[in-house]
């Protein structure tokens, strides 16, 4: 038996150190194959976890900055190979493994894990065809969700200047690493987001794209967050990841799949050329087929004119009936007459005397009505004219040239009766009408009255002239 005093005596704080150092230089590069439990993400970016097989449990460790270099998302299940070192955590006395590098445990666990994934997102309905919508046929703005710095974008805008220039604006995103996937996803959300209002126009169509690589290199396009903002964007979406081989689940959930990201480009945009092409050979067909519909009803409307009797031939026919009609007019309307007549004789005939009494003596009470109230106007306005007549009677009398020549004046006529007004007319030996008050007499003109000489003015006598003082 040792005694105690022997004994090296360490603080709590020294042993832990030491067994931190002693576990370190003897584990300082170990690699592990286990299965992952109790994946937490802590808000530090640090990522916490347990690596556990059928007999034995291990706590893990992995830095922010080896988290931002995985090419996959880790998951509790997902089986694992783990490169690192053995460290202690003094204050809780544990050891843990500081992970350095992590990755799938071979593309078995992975496409396990992918398949597992795509049953659970089939069944909720994401990968229906009926969801799937069409592609614009000519978009004015195209959506790229890429990288900014790779060949892939290059590649997008080299086909579709190419083929029909485009509006291009590109959400550039990290397309793989550990913050991959949720940058893809806030990049589809971020174009839906977009009303047109502003300075940068909304996307017609979405391009996510991405270059070739491995199953671990492609994983971010497997994430559930990228898929279901895939299924959730209102503009249509055509995914374009990897090469034609390469199948991920935003393949399943878009609503085209592109083999290459060029066949991206190719599937957004027509060929502009061959439009063209194919308006220019649409309209040499429409402007054929405008000839001979014309050529055609030329010809049948010539085949229709010879087959028609000539103008002339069609009015003398009308003009034949014309005269027939105009003949028996007057024998119908006769007969129309004498028929009318006949019909009123036989309805005059069944007439009740009866009737006709009543009608008569009904008809000769409203007269006398009518009588009996048109009399009293009728004398009023009798009486009315006379006193109008008298009054314009009298003012006749009064205007009436009448009067004047009961004045002493007469009225001279001509052998027309026209009346004379100026004296110029009366020459020696014409025979005039003289009416007076009391009759007519006939008169001859013997001469004419001298006119009246004038009466010359008085000139003033001359002024008497100057004498001169010379």
């Amino acid at each position: 038996m040792i005694p105690s005093d022997n004994i090296h005596e360490y603080t709590v704080s020294e042993l832990s150190g030491a067994l931190k150092r002693t576990v370190e230089d003897n584990f300082g590069n170990v690699r592990v194959r286990a299965e992952l439990s109790g994946v937490k993400l802590h808000s530090s970016g640090h990522l916490y976890l347990s690596l556990k097989d059928e007999r034995a449990n291990m706590d893990g460790v992995c830095w922010r900055g080896t988290v931002s270099r995985l090419g996959f998302k880790p998951e509790d299940g997902l089986e694992v190979v783990v490169r690192g070192k053995l460290s202690t955590y003094p204050a809780r006395s544990k050891y843990q493994i500081i992970i350095e590098h992590m990755e799938p445990a071979g593309a078995g666990a992975l496409m396990a894990l992918l398949e597992e994934r795509k049953k659970k997102l089939a069944a909720e309905g994401l990968f229906d065809t009926e969801r799937k919508r069409p592609i614009p046929w000519l978009p004015d703005v195209i959506g790229v969700v890429t990288s900014p710095t790779g060949a892939v974008i290059r590649d997008i805008l080299h086909r579709l200047s190419d083929r029909f220039p485009r509006r291009v604006i590109v959400w550039p995103v990290p397309v793989q690493g550990e913050s991959a996937a949720e940058k893809i996803a806030e990049a589809i959300r971020g174009f839906n987001a977009l009303d047109g209002t502003g300075s940068i126009p909304r996307p017609d169509v979405l391009i996510v794209a991405r270059g070739g690589g491995s199953i671990e290199d492609l994983w971010a396009f497997n994430e559930e967050v990228v898929v279901r903002a895939a299924s959730e964007s209102a503009i249509p979406l055509i995914s374009a990841v990897g090469h034609e081989t390469d199948t991920t689940l935003i393949d399943y959930v878009s609503d085209r799949r592109a083999p290459t990201p060029t066949a991206a480009a190719e599937i957004a945009v027509p060929v502009r050329a061959e439009l063209l092409a194919r308006a220019t050979e649409l309209h040499s067909r429409l402007d054929g087929a405008r000839r001979r519909t014309f050529d055609r009803l030329r010809d049948r409307v010539e085949g229709l004119a010879r087959g028609l009797p000539r103008p002339h031939e069609l009015l003398g026919l009308a003009r034949q009936r014309f005269d027939d009609l105009s003949d028996r007019l007057p024998r119908g309307l006769r007969h129309v007459a004498l028929d009318r007549a006949a019909e009123l004789a036989r309805l005059e005939g069944r007439l009740r005397l009866g009737n006709l009494n009543q009608m008569i003596t009904y008809k000769r009470q409203e007269a006398d009505s009518t009588g009996r109230r048109l009399h009293p106007a009728f004398t009023r306005i009798m009486d009315d004219f006379g006193q109008r007549l008298k009054n314009n009677g009298r003012l006749l009398e009064t205007l009436s040239y009448q009067g004047v020549l009961a004045r002493g004046y007469a009225v001279l006529r001509n052998d027309k009766g026209e009346p004379l007004t100026s004296v110029k007319v009366l020459k020696t030996g014409l025979s005039v009408d003289a009416e007076l008050k009391d009759g007519t007499r006939t008169l001859v003109v013997t001469g004419h009255i001298p006119a009246k000489p004038k009466s010359k003015k008085m000139r003033p006598p001359p002024a008497p002239k100057q004498g001169s003082l010379l």
